[in-house]
């Protein structure tokens, strides 16, 4: 192998290694971005605007993300708040973003299976009374 080829190969591998820094490091910076604005939403009370941002920060999966398994929580908790009034529609709503936002991050593994199966069977006991399917 000629050095101008290892020059070559060296840049590449240089070059690609700093753009999947960059495209991880914006991931979890928006990522974080979407998780805070949930956060104020339900400060503000705005429990809809929040689901929309939790789903979008599961939206942003990263593997080990900080914010994915905050964000599914707080979604899982959306959503047996509204149960526990009997806003079973918004419940609905809640557990189907979560459910679906780990659906959407699926790429060489399935993440958040615990929490599909546990969607699954909130969405399936919900439906099953007469709520929207």
């Amino acid at each position: 192998m000629t050095e101008q080829i290892k020059t070559v190969l060296a840049n590449v591998t240089a070059i690609a290694l700093i753009s999947l820094l960059l495209i991880g490091g914006n991931t979890l910076w928006r990522q974080r971005t979407q998780f805070l604005r949930g956060e104020e939403a339900m400060g503000r009370g705005d429990v809809m605007a929040a689901v929309s941002a939790y789903e979008a920060a599961l939206h942003m999966y990263t593997p080990l993300g900080p914010h994915v398994e905050r964000s599914a929580r707080r979604l899982w908790e959306i959503g047996a708040g509204f149960e526990q009034v009997g806003d079973t529609e918004r419940a609905l709503i809640a557990y189907r973003a979560l459910r679906s936002s780990f659906y959407a991050a699926a790429w060489l593994v399935q993440p958040g299976r615990e929490w599909i199966a546990r969607c699954d069977m909130k969405i399936a006991m919900l439906a099953g009374r007469g709520g929207p399917r």
